[in-house]
């Protein structure tokens, strides 16, 4: 009795949490082939515009330009290293993803703070995306960077570990402070961290919209397109830290951030420590099923099926990776929640299963609520000490297994 009482409470409690905002548009649906023409017209898939009022013939002809992504992934998710790498200094806005009354009055006082010189200023990683879009505010990648503290760098040092880093991947629709504090705390055990800001999101989010629609939405070609940009931009920090002489790698993603952490770490085997926070295997099923992407659902059922979008969106789904995500060694953690809307229980689960099936190095953790509650008094803690627990245990693990002669270690040193 008291079981169901309480699913009860938590699955009202995440209702109201994921119908308080009022400002999700359902948007029509569109092919968009031309955010895919970079890689499509060379291979002879990008198909006239008129296949668009056929249904039938537009999906045929973004199954094509899917499979093709599949078969030449490392082309589609490959890219050239940016050479304007820099960091910026300036003070951290909120860059707000809702109108909620509370929310603006924040976003006031963090503008006013700065203004008068209360705040203080941070640093941020600045590039040129590889991956181009006609928005030049998304294109400017965007990283908060959360260098470990000196005397924690220096003891790694004299103990002869290697240096080592984390990017943080936050939720759909995160504004710009959503997970800092999980930066911080890394910052405790060492480890230093770069916050990325995914396509469209905060400082990325073009000036015509007030969420960040354009990373997922009822348009299919740009939410592949948006993926894209993502895991590529991950490859680019892991560049640019590299070039800080930090030697071993992790990434922690978060619902959408989590699907765009396990495709680049799929990619590119320099990330061995992965924190997945609510996960999926198949992208069209969230959106689908999902209390906050509802407003994409009312879009598409008019237009295709669950089982036609899961075709759609396969060469952005966890799934389609799994060979290449299992091939490296490397240690991964997935929590997923009891009573999630979002990410059904479900499909968490599949994510458990295929790690099992792929013989994955994994830890499994669950959480007592839903999706939107994870941010919630208790439950932040809890997720916090599971992801803040791991990262340390398995960066620890990667020291030690990642130990190199000192000789070695000093020759590289002073050739520095």
């Amino acid at each position: 009795m008291a079981s169901k009482f309480y699913a009860r409470w938590m699955f009202a409690w995440e209702t109201a949490l994921t119908t308080r905002d009022t400002n999700r548009i359902v948007r029509p649906v569109e092919w968009g082939f031309d955010w895919l023409e970079d890689f499509a017209r060379p291979r002879g898939l990008m198909p006239d515009p008129a296949v668009e009022h056929s249904p039938q013939d537009a999906e045929d002809a973004l199954l094509a330009i899917n499979n093709a992504i599949l078969r030449d992934r490392d082309a589609f998710y490959g890219y050239t290293c940016p050479t304007d790498f820099r960091l910026e200094e300036r003070h951290p806005q909120l860059f707000p993803t809702n109108v909620r009354p509370q929310t603006l009055r924040r976003d006031a006082q963090l503008r006013a703070a700065a203004a008068a010189g209360r705040a203080k200023k941070a640093h941020f990683l600045r590039f040129t995306s590889p991956v181009r879009t006609p928005y030049p505010e998304n294109d400017l990648v965007n990283a908060r960077w959360y260098p470990a503290p000196p005397e924690k760098q220096r003891a790694a040092r004299q103990a002869g570990r290697p240096r080592q880093a984390i990017i943080v991947m936050p939720q759909w629709n995160a504004d710009a402070f959503s997970h800092n504090v999980l930066c911080a705390l890394f910052n405790r055990f060492g480890i230093s961290a770069l916050r990325l800001s995914k396509p469209y999101h905060d400082i990325r989010r073009p000036a015509e919209l007030e969420r960040a629609d354009y990373a997922v939405s009822a348009n299919l070609a740009r939410t592949i397109a948006a993926c894209r940009q993502a895991v590529v931009d991950i490859r680019a920090c892991l560049d640019w830290l590299e070039l800080q002489g930090y030697e071993q790698f992790g990434i922690l993603g978060t619902s959408l951030g989590s699907c765009y952490a396990f495709i680049a770490a799929a990619m590119d085997p320099r990330l061995q420590v992965c924190a997945f926070n609510h996960a999926s295997m198949t992208f069209g099923d969230v959106v689908w099923t999902g209390q906050s992407s509802r407003h994409i659902r009312a879009a598409f059922e008019s237009v295709m099926t669950q089982e036609q979008l899961n075709g759609i969106w396969a060469c952005i789904s966890p799934l389609s990776f799994m060979n290449q995500f299992a091939a490296p060694e490397r240690k991964a953690l997935v929590v997923h929640a009891t009573y999630d809307l979002t990410f059904l229980k479900r499909y968490s689960l599949e994510v458990l299963e295929n790690f099992r099936r792929y013989g994955v190095d994994f830890e499994s953790r669950v959480l007592p609520c839903g999706h939107y509650t994870t941010g919630e008094t208790p439950y932040k803690y809890m997720d916090g000490w599971f992801l803040g627990s791991f990262v340390y245990r398995a960066f620890k693990d990667l020291a030690i297994s990642g130990k190199r002669p000192v000789a070695e270690r000093e020759g590289e040193l002073a050739a520095r």
